[in-house]
């Protein structure tokens, strides 16, 4: 009885490691160029769950998978091959450009100095419709299940209508591709600014929506900055410990610390329990957290 019993925990123990969401930062950063398309194919052949990615947007009010709203000195190349001043970065704003214009810069080629390990490839912003597009075929033509994707909004109030659009359209614009390619039943949205996941709440009140958080402040004063329960909290994760964790199961909420490159750090943030990890290494994960 007693190995039965053993065994029985044992199980158990597996099926909840296995619930584990494991999200590929900006792709698989660590290893790829960030947000780029060879970048989630790179998580993919990983094993993720979850495409972490994040998009703005373009002069002809096309959604871009990009961190910055600009060309970050960091990783462009112009079309021309050249390098990006980073004093001269944010002229490169990509709201101010046509998508056909932001298609013709290198973000793939130049070395990332906090990412030696990274393959260089020559690439650019995706489209985010491309992206899906790119993604849903490559699992289909490997038979692998199909990712959810966890889509952030990159805004923040003081660029509205220089760097952004305003929530109502920015929401809108980025829903339109996720309901036109038929994957809003795997997709979560996130956002560091509470405007627009108000505003996702009040146009698709059935999507779910995660609180990203790298504030000091606590998850209660977090949460009261929100006029509604989001699905998740997502944490800086080392803001995240047993409390936090309890504290947010307590309310229903799931708890996805980012951005977590350190296997140590990602086994104990397992054994505390989170739902899920964002990180730019989804190489570290051992197969018993899958």
């Amino acid at each position: 009885m007693a190995f039965m019993l053993c065994s029985f925990i044992s199980h158990a123990q597996q099926q909840q490691k296995q619930k584990l969401d494991v999200q590929g930062h900006r792709g698989a950063r660590g290893l790829m160029p960030e947000n780029t398309i060879p970048a989630m194919k790179k998580a993919i052949d990983l094993g993720v769950t979850t495409l972490e990615l994040d998009v703005v947007i373009s002069k002809d009010r096309l959604p871009v998978v990009s961190h910055e709203p600009y060309f970050s000195a960091v990783i462009s190349l112009t079309p021309e091959g050249k390098t990006i001043p980073a004093s001269e970065e944010k002229n490169h704003n990509l709201y101010e450009l046509n998508y056909s214009d932001i298609r013709k810069f290198d973000v793939g080629s130049k070395a990332h100095p906090d990412f030696p390990g990274q393959k260089k490839v020559a690439t650019y912003k995706p489209l985010l419709s491309e992206l899906i597009d790119s993604v849903e075929s490559y699992v289909a033509g490997r038979s692998l299940p199909a990712p959810r994707y966890n889509i952030e909004f990159k805004s923040s109030p003081d660029l509205d209508e220089v760097f952004q659009p305003v929530p109502q359209e920015f929401v809108k614009l980025v829903m339109q591709v996720v309901r036109e390619k038929g994957i809003e039943n795997r997709v979560i949205t996130q956002s560091f600014d509470p405007r627009i996941l108000e505003e996702i709440h009040k146009q698709y009140p059935a999507m779910p929506t995660a609180y990203l958080v790298s504030n000091t402040k606590g998850l209660k004063e977090n949460l009261q900055r929100l006029s509604f329960l989001p699905d998740v909290y997502s944490p800086y994760h080392m803001l995240v410990d047993k409390e936090t964790v309890a504290a947010c199961h307590a309310k229903g909420l799931k708890i996805i610390p980012w951005t977590v490159n350190d296997k140590a750090r990602i086994d104990e943030l397992v054994k505390m329990g989170v739902d899920g990890i964002i990180t730019d290494y989804p190489d570290l994960f051992d197969e018993a957290v899958r």
